[in-house]
């Protein structure tokens, strides 16, 4: 028991001398405010150890501000307040100069790596001299224990004024001291100028002289001056200023205005349909001198004055509206009204006709009208105007039409259903309701001009249908054709009427000359009507050679007329004269090509139905239609003319000639006379085989030319089949055609922008094109559903039109601006054009999309007068408004931000400074440096100075 308890008090003293060990206190670390030094030397030389690409692995912070920048954060803490220490570095060892985006310390004092200590408050700045002072010399006295050579800032008084105390250990017997300060407002006049700063920093380093202008020192000077020009809402501000002086003026004068005043997209083409948001918001020109030694007040005086082309470089920074990034999505253009088109396609399933968008009975009928809106008559009757405006010149459809356009099946811009399109993107916010009330006004207004034979606009009078285009304007196109040929039909009926009394007068009068013969008169007036077709007797052609011919056919040909004299089989009728040497095969008679009916126009639907009749029946009743009309018009242009004559001339192929049969000339006419007749061949065999199709239609077709034939093409029957088409087609397959329709014309609008030689905005567009018919084809073949996927893949492509809309629009405004520099607009864009990739899903994962556009153009000498000119000089409104404080004027125009570097630079062995220390030192070093920034009513001034400890 004695030896355990011994053990036990053993253990127990072990114990105590433990605890006594563990609660050592370091009397050298005695305060707080040393351990804070302490604390502020380890995080210190941990960063000095791990250098900065080991802080960028463990997580430094870039500087949005800066390409350049990183930042690495610690918290402190002393007593009862906390601290949060910065140390900023630089990845590259370049020197980056003042051109450069730089943090504002490093501008302001020409440091590159330093630390910012600041109390973590409200404010984040010190507010107690005596505490500033404390703390920059705690962060002093760790930096020199780590041999750093680092400068630390500490932030002092009210934050707006952007104040701070420094100091740095230049690691020699000369220490560094820095202090900023702000004025910012009631700038002395003094220091509004050149001359008055340039003394400021004198008096620096001269305490004892009274005028600094009499004495001369060599101080380096570096100027950098911001100039900007005005932005839109500043012009429209002036503008309107203007404009009212003008109307106060002219009270008396109605509808006078201001003609000057112009949008800066008035001659753009999609200013017809909306007016773009200039995307530049103004211009940054940054003038720079290069360094220079002035020596007297005098020098700055004359600086002042000097112009702001004697400058060494001009650097141009555009500055771009914030809601030019996608993001944002609060434009108005082609995109987003596209957007809410396809919307209305989606929708446009839920109804079988398009009066239940508009009918009150609808069961959908409540959701329209509480979310759909239909706009006044009075906008109406504006856009059928519009669209029903009769132009006398048809517009050139093809003109600056896209490679690729047609690969849409849409139709041409100015084409009439094309313009409804584009007009229903911004009638009632392009909601299906309104579209459905536009469409049924705008199929009213087409059967208006086809019932009273009133041509429609904005329809090409070529008389063609390009299947190509959607079946709507294919349908128009044919019912343009049908009116037409019904306002022929109208006019011959109203000149049969008008003349009817001088035909009844004449006809009596013809019956007393020849009583017979009435049939063949009446047909010889109708046919006089065509002037391409005309009547010949049967006469021996092509034998006028010889006399002896001659005689010997004349008594034939007088045989033949006589006896033939009362049959209209004689008359040679629609004939467009003889085809080459070929003759008839029972009569040694030329063959006639006859005047034919032209094949009669189909649109799309048309030719489906035609070819499932073939597939059906073998053949269509179009078909057999028009081949019945050729085998008449061939009849009556070569009377006596057989079947086989009918398919030498129609289906050559169809005849195979026997020349191994074939004779020589005939001779039993006459001698010396060489004609190759009778032809010899016979026919193929698909037409000689029995019951041949085409033979049936010969044996039936009467002898007709075509003057006297009924019309292939019916205008009443067809143009009444449009209408019902247009009258009934349901929703969906309107705003199908609508949308490809809209997509390809909203896309040659944009392609018709002259923005000169951009390949990236090239290359845009043609990938549009593209992508629009790929992600269109669906819409085209009719395969879209409800259900469909295509919805997505429509809305997807709203936002690609989105992207190139704007990259358009910015190309548009660079090249109005400098079309003498092209290189210039080229440059701007692209860079913006590479900064937005990431934006459009082309870029790179990791860029950072949310940082601002940023770019520095430096420019040429012969490119400084083009941005001279956009600073044009200021109006009366804005002289008043603007007091002209400081000099360097450009065209009336004074730098918004002016920003000088005075520097004076010393021997350190030749100066006052210089002491006994065993190191010599002859570089020469700056030891004042004064930084100036700010206008004639802000100014900034930061000083460095290197003294002696």
């Amino acid at each position: 028991m004695a030896s355990s308890s011994k053990a036990n008090l053993a253990e127990q003293d072990e114990g105590e001398e433990a605890e006594e060990i563990e609660h050592f206190n370091d009397f050298t670390l005695a305060s707080s405010w040393e351990r804070f030094i302490s604390e502020i030397e380890a995080t210190c030389r941990q960063w000095l150890a791990d250098g900065p690409k080991r802080l960028l692995e463990k997580g430094a912070v870039h500087l949005d501000s800066s390409d350049n920048i990183y930042k690495v954060k610690s918290e402190l803490k002393n007593a009862a307040k906390i601290y949060s220490m910065e140390y900023y570095f630089e990845i590259s060892g370049k020197i980056a100069d003042w051109n450069c985006t730089l943090h504002d310390l490093q501008l302001c004092f020409g440091v590159k790596e330093f630390l910012v200590i600041s109390p973590q408050s409200a404010s984040g700045v010190v507010l107690d001299a005596p505490e500033a002072t404390k703390l920059l010399s705690a962060v002093s006295i760790a930096l020199a224990n780590c041999s750093s050579l680092w400068p630390a800032f500490v932030p002092v008084h009210d934050p707006s004024r952007k104040a701070f105390i420094g100091i740095q250990n230049m690691g020699t017997i000369f220490t560094r001291r820095f202090e900023a300060d702000r004025i910012g407002s009631q700038v002395p006049i003094k220091f509004m100028h050149l001359e008055g700063l340039y003394e400021l920093f004198v008096s620096k380093f001269a305490y004892c002289m009274s005028d600094h202008s009499m004495h001369l020192f060599r101080v380096h000077l570096l100027m950098k001056l911001t100039y900007q020009t005005l932005s839109n809402d500043e012009d429209n501000y002036d503008d309107i200023q203007e404009a009212d002086t003008e109307n106060a003026e002219s009270e008396t004068s109605p509808g006078c205005g201001n003609p000057n005043r112009k949008h800066w997209d008035d001659d753009c083409p999609w200013n017809e349909w909306y007016s773009a948001e200039d995307p530049v918001m103004r211009f940054d020109l940054v003038v720079t001198w290069s360094e220079k030694v002035v020596e007297s007040s005098l020098e700055m005086a004359e600086m002042e004055n000097a112009s702001p082309h004697e400058a060494e470089k001009w650097i141009l920074a555009p500055n771009l509206y914030p809601n030019l990034d996608s993001s944002k999505g609060d434009r108005i253009g082609f995109a987003s009204q596209l957007h809410l088109l396809v919307n209305a396609l989606e929708m446009s399933f839920e109804a079988p006709f398009i009066e239940d968008f508009v009918s009150v009975e609808n069961p959908g009928s409540d959701n329209l009208e509480s979310t759909m809106v239909i706009p006044p008559p009075t906008v109406l009757d504006r856009v059928l105007k519009d669209l029903f405006l009769e132009d006398p010149q048809l517009p050139d459809f093809a003109k600056d039409e896209h490679k690729s356009s047609r690969a849409i099946k849409g139709a041409p811009v100015e084409s009439l259903f094309v313009q409804f399109c584009l007009h229903s993107l911004w009638f009632g916010n392009c909601n299906i309701r309104a579209i459905a009330v536009l469409w049924i006004e705008f199929v009213q207004e087409i059967r208006w001009h086809w019932e009273e034979s009133q041509p429609l606009p904005k329809i090409p009078a070529n008389g063609s249908i390009d299947l190509a285009t959607c079946l709507i304007n294919q349908k128009l196109q044919m019912l343009a054709i049908c009116i037409g040929k019904k306002r022929e039909l109208n006019e011959e009926f109203e000149d049969c009427i008008g003349t009817k009394d001088d035909a009844s007068a004449n006809m009596e009068k013809m019956q007393e000359v020849n009583k017979v013969g009435d049939e063949s008169s009446s047909f010889h007036a109708r046919s006089q009507a065509f002037d391409e077709k005309r009547d010949s007797l049967l006469t021996p052609e092509g034998f006028n050679g010889s006399k002896t011919v001659e005689s010997k056919f004349s008594a034939n040909a007088q045989d033949v007329h006589s006896s033939d004299k009362s049959t209209l089989d004689s008359i040679r009728r629609g004939s467009a004269g003889p085809v080459g040497s070929m003759k008839l095969l029972k009569l040694c008679q030329s063959l006639h090509a006859p005047f034919t009916q032209s094949a009669p126009l189909m649109t799309e639907d048309m030719h489906e139905e035609r070819l499932r009749a073939i597939e059906t029946f073998g053949f269509s009743f179009l078909e057999r239609e028009t081949l019945s009309s050729d085998m008449s018009a061939f009849k009556a242009a070569n009377p006596g003319a057989v079947f086989e004559d009918f398919i030498r001339w129609y289906s050559p192929r169809d005849w195979e000639n026997d020349e191994s049969e074939a004779k020589g000339p005939s001779t039993d006419l006459t001698e010396g006379m060489n004609v190759d007749w009778p032809p010899q061949g016979r026919l193929s065999r698909r037409m000689s085989e029995s019951g041949n199709f085409w033979r049936k239609i010969w044996d039936e077709a009467p002898i007709l030319p075509a003057s006297e034939q009924k019309p292939l093409l019916d205008p009443n029957r067809e143009g009444e089949k449009i209408l019902h088409y247009l009258e009934t087609m349901q929703p969906h397959q309107l705003l199908e055609q609508m949308v490809c329709s809209a997509f390809r014309a909203s896309a040659d609008t944009l392609n018709q922008t002259n923005y000169g030689s951009l390949k990236e905005m090239d290359t845009k567009m043609d990938q549009l094109y593209l992508t629009m018919a790929s992600t269109l084809r669906p819409l085209q073949v009719n395969l879209l559903s409800n259900t469909s996927d295509t919805i997505e893949d429509l809305q997807r492509l709203c936002v690609v039109f989105e992207h190139v809309e704007k990259l358009l629009i910015l190309a548009a405004s660079l090249h109005r601006r400098f079309r003498q520099v092209p290189r210039i607009s080229e440059a701007i864009f692209s860079n913006y054009y590479n900064f937005y990739l990431p934006t459009m899903g082309i870029g790179l994962a990791d860029v950072d999309t949310q940082k601002e556009f940023d770019m520095k153009l430096q420019l040429s000498q012969n490119e400084r007068q083009v941005v001279s000119n956009m600073f044009t000089p200021p109006t009366a409104n804005q002289s008043w408004r603007k007091v002209l404080s400081m000099g360097n004027h450009l065209n009336g125009h004074e730098p918004i931000l002016r920003e000088i570097i005075f520097s004076m630079h010393d021997n350190a062995s030749d100066n006052h400074y210089a002491s006994s220390s065993h190191r010599d030192y002859q570089q020469d070093t700056e030891t004042y440096r004064m930084y100036t920034c700010g206008t004639s009513n802000d100014l900034r001034v930061a000083l460095s100075i290197i003294s002696y400890d």
